[in-house]
């Protein structure tokens, strides 16, 4: 089953951006998708996850999945987030134990939602 990474382009990251300069979840954004996507994920842009004094935020969700939200991630986090991400496509419920979970993911979590259903 494919496994879903948000990023939300439109975040500024609480920060003051000059007129024409990319914010920081585009530069997030494009960070990700500069790199090998990993097996079973796809990276989705989204326009705003409403974490604006977390940004710039991801998410990754599936059905059946617990989903997690993430916040304070920059371009030059991008390798940890896709192997976070590749390690939660390798559950079956999206929990990744704590020990297993890249270090960005254990200290920046914003939010755990439990699968629907």
């Amino acid at each position: 089953m494919i496994v879903t990474l948000h990023v939300c382009i439109t975040c500024r990251a609480s920060h003051p951006v000059l007129d024409g300069e990319p914010v920081p979840g585009a530069r997030l954004h494009d960070a990700l998708t500069a790199q090998e996507t990993p097996e079973g994920v796809r990276i989705v842009p989204v326009e705003c996850l409403s974490a604006c004094t977390n940004g710039a935020a991801i998410a990754l969700s599936a059905p059946g999945r617990w989903t997690y939200v993430y916040g304070h991630m920059t371009a030059e986090d991008a390798p940890q987030i896709l192997a976070g991400a590749a390690a939660y496509a390798g559950t079956t419920d999206g929990i990744v134990s704590w020990r297993e979970r890249v270090t960005i993911f254990r200290k920046r979590s914003l939010a755990r939602i439990p699968p629907i259903g």
